[in-house]
C-alpha cells in the first residue's frame, strides 16, 4: 500500500507541476503576465536582460535549486529534486508545442490569461502540495526568508510575490502590474481549493438551550450525529448551562437551526465553518 501511494504522490506531483508548466507556457509566456514565480522574474527582467524567458526559467530554476540545497540542506534537495527536473522540461516541452500552433492562438485580453494562467498554475502547485511536495523556484527564496527571519512562511511568500510584482512595475508599468496581481489571486484561491479537494465541509454547532435534551435528541435521531455534551457556567448568572457541541454536514445547518428556534426561541447557537472532518459519518461512511 505504501508503494502504491509514494507511486499515486509521484504522478501527482508531476501532473501538477505539468499544469505549472502549461499555464506558463500557453498563457503567461505568450501574453506577457507578470505573475509570481520564476516565469514572472523572466518576464520582469526581459526588457533590461533580454534573454528568451524559457532559457531563462531554466536557469533560474536550476540556479535557485542549487541554492536551496546550500542553505536548506540535503533534506530539502532531495525533496525538490522532481520538480526541478519536471518544471523546466515541461516549460521547454510545452513552448515547443505552443511553437506548432496557428500565430496567435493563445493571444489574449491580458485580464483572461492572468485570470486562466493564475487558475491553471493554481491548481498544479494545488496538487503539489497536497503530496507535501515543494516545487522550488521561487518557493526557495521565501523558504530561505523564513529560516532566517522572524517572518512566518506564509509572509515569506507574500513578500516575494510583491517584490516580483514591484520589479514588474519598474519595467512594464503600472498597468501590467496590477494585471499580474490578478494572477497571484487567482492562483492563491486555486491552491487553496485543491489542497482542500475531496475534504468533507462540515459546521461546528455549539447550542446552549434549556431544550438540550430535545435538541440533543433531534441531532442524534434526525441526522445520526454524535453530541458532546460540555459543562458551562453562565458568567453573569453564575448558572450551570450544558453547551451542546456536534459537527453537521453544511446541508444539514438549516434544518437544525429551524428546530431549535421552533424549541427555544431563546437558545443561543454558534456555528463555525469546518474546511476538514474526519471520522464515522464523513470519512468512513456516508449516510
Amino acid at each position: 500500500m505504501m508503494k502504491n501511494n509514494g507511486i499515486l504522490s509521484t504522478i501527482l506531483i508531476i501532473l501538477g507541476n505539468l499544469l505549472v508548466a502549461a499555464s506558463v507556457s500557453f498563457f503567461i509566456l505568450p501574453n506577457n503576465i507578470l505573475t509570481g514565480g520564476v516565469a514572472g522574474i523572466a518576464i520582469a527582467i526581459y526588457p533590461i536582460i533580454p534573454i528568451n524567458p524559457v532559457i531563462l526559467i531554466n536557469i533560474l530554476t536550476y540556479g535557485l535549486f542549487i541554492v536551496g540545497a546550500i542553505f536548506l540542506g540535503k533534506k530539502f534537495a532531495l525533496r525538490t529534486l522532481l520538480s526541478t527536473f519536471v518544471y523546466p522540461v515541461g516549460v521547454s516541452l510545452f513552448s515547443f508545442i505552443y511553437s506548432t500552433f496557428p500565430e496567435n492562438t493563445f493571444i489574449m485580453e491580458p485580464y483572461l490569461a492572468s485570470i486562466y494562467g493564475g487558475l491553471i498554475s493554481g491548481i498544479g502547485l494545488g496538487l503539489c502540495f497536497r503530496e507535501n511536495a515543494s516545487t522550488g523556484g521561487m518557493d526557495i527564496p521565501a523558504l530561505i526568508l523564513h529560516k532566517y527571519t522572524p517572518l512566518s512562511s506564509g509572509d515569506s511568500v507574500a513578500l516575494v510575490d510583491i517584490c516580483t510584482i514591484l520589479l514588474g512595475l519598474m519595467t512594464h508599468g503600472l498597468q501590467p502590474a496590477l494585471i499580474g496581481i490578478l494572477s497571484v489571486f487567482t492562483g492563491s484561491a486555486a491552491i487553496n481549493r485543491t489542497v482542500l479537494l475531496g475534504t468533507q465541509k462540515a459546521m461546528n454547532v455549539m447550542i446552549i438551550s434549556r431544550k438540550w435534551i430535545e435538541i440533543r435528541d433531534f441531532i442524534v435521531n434526525e441526522f445520526g450525529r454524535g453530541v458532546t455534551i460540555l459543562d458551562g457556567i453562565g458568567g453573569y448568572t453564575q448558572e450551570y448551562h450544558p453547551v451542546l457541541m456536534c459537527v453537521i454536514k453544511q446541508k444539514h445547518l438549516a434544518i437544525l437551526e429551524t428546530k431549535v428556534k421552533s424549541l427555544d426561541p431563546s437558545a443561543f447557537v454558534i456555528v463555525n465553518n469546518v474546511n476538514e472532518v474526519h471520522g464515522e459519518g464523513f470519512t468512513y461512511g456516508e449516510e
